[in-house]
């Protein structure tokens, strides 16, 4: 019960550095003296990585907050900040602008997507809640109703993707440092919280939201690409490097952004792209359909598990499965034992 304690102190994921290091002295010395030496190593190195884990959400972190005429104030905040911190940053920022003659009053945050829908930020950790093609907007509540989504996101401007410019190999390696190091920064401690309360958890695991947020974009961003290419055979160029990508971060060990691409380019919109599928060699065509038998979700997951076994570590997991798979037997557990 004791270590337990001290990982929900030292991954507290709101509190400041002072607070933290308060916390490690206090810890510290309550210490008897009698404890033996290797301890105390093991005590400092279990600190050391919760504080590791703690960095990104500690880090700073810069965002563009709009208001409703498309202007926008650049903010600087870390990861688990609150709504009324945030708003406390626009109001500053907004004191000072001089397109801003008159200070707004009461502002409220709103989170607007591509498609004009509008949410309301919950309180904590606001940065991990946006979705994709997301944007925070502040305003005062007469002017909610008047808000739309950026000009960019309503009216589309075709052309070649950068990507084209960029070799598979160089976007997969981007990919696989990327990934190992948010998947590094997650503690064991965030798992399992997230499998027993979820959101609902005394403190968030912002770190491994973070996980789960960057797959989900990966997806979104393949079939993205994928859809706004206009030209025929750069589609077909385009779809056989992402299939190059996806064997590319397998073979490193990164599941997570493997399997990410392999769903990327199975969403309904790009499936149906009849013509670029048929112009795909056929090597690709059935390297791709050996990618999809290992995403297959039948028996639960038996291909992807099998993989799993197969590798050695280091690797990053598919870590949306992987919590899936902690929760089911977290149920079955709780199931036997209230019978």
């Amino acid at each position: 019960v004791e270590d337990v304690l001290k990982l929900l102190t030292w991954t507290h994921l709101c509190t400041g550095h002072s607070e933290m290091m308060s916390s490690f002295k206090v810890q510290f010395h309550r210490r008897s003296p009698g404890v033996r030496i290797s301890q105390n190593i093991d005590f400092h190195v279990k600190t050391f990585q919760l504080f590791k884990a703690t960095c990104v959400c500690l880090s700073p972190v810069f965002c563009r907050v709009y208001t409703p005429d498309h202007s926008y104030v650049t903010i600087r905040s870390r990861l688990s900040c609150r709504v009324g911190e945030i708003l406390a940053l626009v109001r500053e920022k907004l004191q000072y602008s001089e397109d801003q003659p008159v200070l707004p009053g009461n502002l409220i945050l709103v989170a607007v997507t591509s498609a004009g829908g509008q949410d309301t930020e919950p309180d904590e950790a606001v940065f991990t809640t946006l979705g994709v093609n997301t944007h925070l907007f502040t305003c005062e509540p007469s002017e909610l109703d008047s808000l739309l989504p950026l000009p960019e996101e309503i009216h589309w401007t075709p052309g070649d993707s950068k990507l084209h410019d960029m070799s598979a190999e160089e976007v997969a390696n981007q990919l696989v440092v990327f990934d190992w190091e948010l998947f590094s920064c997650v503690h064991e401690v965030e798992f399992v919280c997230y499998v027993f309360h979820g959101e609902q958890s005394r403190w968030r695991p912002l770190n491994l939201e973070l996980v789960l947020q960057r797959c989900s974009e990966v997806q979104h961003w393949v079939a993205t690409e994928i859809l706004q290419c206009q030209s025929l055979p750069k589609r077909i160029q385009l779809l056989r490097k992402f299939i190059k990508i996806a064997a590319l971060c397998k073979q490193q060990q990164d599941l997570l952004s493997f399997l990410a691409v392999v769903l990327g380019l199975d969403n309904p919109a790009v499936s149906r792209l009849r013509l670029t599928w048929e112009g795909l060699p056929g090597k690709f065509r059935k390297q791709f359909q050996q990618f999809e038998s290992i995403a297959d979700p039948s028996r639960n997951h038996k291909s992807y598990r099998d993989l799993m076994t197969s590798l050695r570590p280091p690797l990053i997991p598919f870590t949306p499965l992987l919590l899936k798979g902690k929760h089911t037997h977290t149920h079955r557990v709780c199931v036997c034992v209230c019978v």
